[in-house]
C-alpha cells in the first residue's frame, strides 16, 4: 500500500476571494477564512487548498503574482496568514498553497525591470524575441485566445504570455531564475505550510527555438500545446526542485498538468520519479467540448461510457506506481451536479451519487467549496454580470466573428468559469451570509433555498452525505488503497466497479441518469455477505443484488469480507 498521510486525506478547495468576506468589502478574506474553520473541520476536512492569496493586481483573480512573499491586501496581512496557519494546525488540518511558477504579474518588480531595455540583467528572466515579418515571432495560440505574444514598445520586442498579456512567463532556462523559485518555495516551507498544487507546472519548458506550429488551416494563431505542455525537460526540473527543496520537508504536492494520459502521469507520480506526489488530469475534463483548450466552449454530449473508459485508465495505470488526484470540479469548472447530473428536479440525489463516485475512487478526494452543498452553476442574463478574463475574451472573439449574443451566452452559462466562482452560500439572509456588502460578482439567485446552514441543520442533506463519506474513509483502509476494478463496461447507464484489499471488498454501483435501469451482478461476484455502507434513497426490505432496480441517479456502496482472503483491514 505504501501507506502516506495525504493519501488518506479529503482535501477541501477554498476560491479565496468567494469564499467568507469578514470585513463587509464585497471580497473574501483571510480572516473570512479563518471564522470558518469549525465548519471544515466538522464536515471531516484534513487539508485546506486555498487558491493564490499573494500580491497582485488581480487580472486573472490571483494567478499573476506581483510579490511571492507578501500577501495581497484584499485578502489581508501577512500577519493574518500566520493566524491562519495556525488556526488550521490547531484543529487537526494542514493547509496546501496554490503557486504559479509558469508566470508572474506584469507588476512583479522582474518582470518591470525586465521591460526597461534589452540589456537591463533581468531581460532574460522572460521570454522575449524579435518579430517576424512584422508579426508575433510564432504563430502560437494563448488559453485565453489570440496570440501567446504581446509587443512591448519601449524595446520594440514580444514577450511571451502562455495566458492573458499580464501573465508573461518566466525563462526556465535561466538559472538565476530557478535559484530565486526555488528560495521562495523554501521560504514558505519554513513557514510551515504543508504542500503546495503547482499551477501550470506542465508549461515551464517550451519547445527549443520556439517554433511554429503544424497549421494546415492557415489560421492566425494554433492551438500549439505540444509545443509547450509536459515536454521531457519538465521532468529534470521537478527533479531538481524536489532534491534541493521538497524532499527535506513532509509535504503533498500535486502539480496542474492537462493533456497528458496515465501513463505519461507516471513521468511525473511514478513511485522513486522525485517529483510530485500526484497530479491533476484533465480528460474527464474534455468529455464535453469538441477538443481541449480553447475548444472548450464548443459543447458535445457527454458519454458513460467514455467516463468508463478515461477513469478505469487511470485507477488501474496508476495503481501501486502512482496515485491520482479525483476531483469533479474547480476554480476553473463548472459545478458538478450541474455538468453531471440534474441540478433541478434530481439535485439532491445527483449530487450525492457524483459525491459517492468522487470518493470511492482509489486516489485523493478533492472536494470544491460549495460542492458539499449541492451549488449550481449560474446563468447571468449579461455578460456585463461576468468577472472571468477567459469568459469576457471569448465573448468578444465571437461577437467580432458574428455570433449571436444568444448562442454566445448559451455556451458561457455551461463553461464560464465564474460558474464556480459565485460567492460561497452560507445562509438564506442578504449577502447569503458571505458579505455586508455589495460582492465582487453576484450572487447565485438560488442561495436562498441552496446554503450552508440549511445543509447543517437538515440530516439528510447533501452536506451530511459528504460528512458520512468522509467518516468511511477514515474507517474503511479498502476505499483508500483497494484495488479498481470496473463492472458492467459497456452498460450506458451504469458505472459499477468494485475496490478490493486483502479480505476486504467494495461494491459501488452508481446510476448516473434519471432513468431506472437494472444493475445485474457479474457471475463472478456473490451478494453473499455483503453490508451496505451508504445510499442516498431509503432501500426496500426485499431487495435482490443479483437483479436490483435503480432508481433516478441512485448510488450504492456495499461492503464484504472475502471468506479466504489474507486479513486486511
Amino acid at each position: 500500500m505504501n501507506p502516506k498521510w495525504w493519501k488518506e486525506s479529503v482535501v477541501y478547495q477554498i476560491y479565496p476571494v468567494s469564499f467568507m468576506d469578514s470585513n463587509g468589502d464585497g471580497r473574501g478574506d483571510l480572516r473570512g477564512i479563518i471564522s470558518k474553520l469549525d465548519y471544515l473541520k466538522d464536515l471531516g476536512v484534513d487539508v485546506i487548498w486555498v487558491c493564490p492569496i499573494y500580491k497582485s493586481p488581480g487580472h486573472d483573480n490571483g494567478y499573476d503574482i506581483s510579490d511571492y512573499c507578501d500577501i495581497s491586501k484584499e485578502f489581508g496581512t501577512m500577519a493574518d496568514f500566520d493566524l491562519m496557519l495556525r488556526e488550521i494546525h490547531a484543529r487537526g488540518m494542514k493547509l496546501m498553497m496554490d503557486l504559479v511558477l509558469n508566470h508572474t504579474s506584469h507588476q512583479h518588480p522582474w518582470f518591470v525591470e525586465s521591460r526597461q531595455s534589452k540589456d537591463n540583467p533581468k531581460r532574460d528572466f522572460y521570454i522575449w524575441r524579435k518579430g517576424r515579418n512584422g508579426g508575433p515571432p510564432n504563430n502560437w495560440e494563448s488559453y485565453f485566445s489570440g496570440s501567446v505574444w504581446e509587443y512591448d514598445e519601449r524595446t520594440g520586442e514580444y514577450y511571451l504570455h502562455l495566458y492573458s498579456r499580464f501573465q508573461p512567463d518566466l525563462n526556465w532556462e535561466n538559472p538565476v531564475v530557478i535559484d530565486k523559485l526555488h528560495e521562495m518555495v523554501a521560504w514558505w516551507l519554513k513557514k510551515g505550510v504543508d504542500g503546495f498544487r503547482f499551477d501550470a507546472i506542465a508549461h515551464i519548458v517550451k519547445a527549443e527555438g520556439l517554433p511554429d506550429a503544424l497549421n494546415p488551416k492557415g489560421t492566425t494563431t494554433v492551438r500549439a500545446y505540444e509545443m509547450f505542455s509536459n515536454l521531457e525537460h519538465v521532468h529534470t526540473l521537478l527533479q531538481n526542485l524536489n532534491d534541493k527543496v521538497l524532499y527535506y520537508y513532509d509535504i503533498m504536492t500535486v502539480g496542474e498538468t492537462s493533456g497528458l494520459g496515465p501513463e505519461q502521469a507516471l513521468e511525473y507520480v511514478g513511485d522513486g520519479r522525485r517529483e510530485l506526489n500526484m497530479t491533476f488530469q484533465f480528460e474527464h475534463m474534455f468529455l464535453d467540448a469538441a477538443s481541449a483548450g480553447s475548444g472548450k466552449w464548443d459543447i458535445v454530449p457527454w458519454n458513460l461510457l467514455a467516463l468508463k473508459k478515461i477513469m478505469s485508465g487511470w485507477q488501474t495505470t496508476l495503481h501501486n506506481r502512482g496515485w491520482n488526484a479525483n476531483y469533479l470540479c474547480n476554480h476553473d469548472q463548472p459545478r458538478a451536479v450541474s455538468r453531471f447530473g440534474d441540478d433541478v428536479r434530481y439535485r439532491d440525489c445527483s449530487a450525492k451519487m457524483l459525491a459517492t463516485f468522487l470518493h470511492m475512487l482509489e486516489g485523493t478526494p478533492y472536494m470544491y467549496q460549495g460542492e458539499e452543498i449541492g451549488m449550481t452553476n449560474a446563468a447571468f442574463q449579461s455578460i456585463e454580470d461576468y468577472r472571468d478574463v477567459e469568459t469576457l475574451n471569448y465573448y468578444e472573439e465571437r461577437r467580432n466573428s458574428g455570433v449571436s449574443d444568444e448562442e454566445i451566452m448559451k455556451a458561457i452559462h455551461k463553461k464560464s468559469r465564474d460558474n464556480a466562482r459565485t460567492p460561497m452560500q452560507w445562509d438564506d439572509g442578504e449577502g447569503a451570509g458571505f458579505t455586508t456588502g455589495v460582492p465582487w460578482i453576484n450572487l447565485n439567485s438560488n442561495y436562498v433555498e441552496i446554503n450552508a446552514a440549511k445543509a447543517v441543520k437538515d440530516p439528510d442533506s447533501i452536506y451530511h452525505y459528504y460528512k458520512k463519506l468522509i467518516e468511511l474513509r477514515k474507517k474503511h483502509k479498502v476505499i483508500v488503497y483497494g484495488e479498481y476494478r470496473l463492472l458492467l463496461p459497456l452498460h450506458t447507464e451504469i458505472y459499477a466497479f468494485t475496490r478490493t484489499l486483502e479480505d476486504r471488498q467494495l461494491l459501488i454501483i452508481l446510476n448516473f441518469f434519471d432513468r431506472n435501469p437494472v444493475f445485474e451482478m457479474p457471475q463472478d461476484l456473490s451478494p453473499d455477505g455483503m453490508e451496505l455502507l451508504i445510499s442516498n434513497y431509503p432501500l426496500e426490505k426485499t431487495e435482490d443484488l443479483r437483479k436490483l432496480p435503480l432508481r433516478p441517479y441512485e448510488a450504492r456502496v456495499y461492503i464484504k469480507t472475502i471468506p479466504g482472503a489474507p486479513e486486511g483491514v
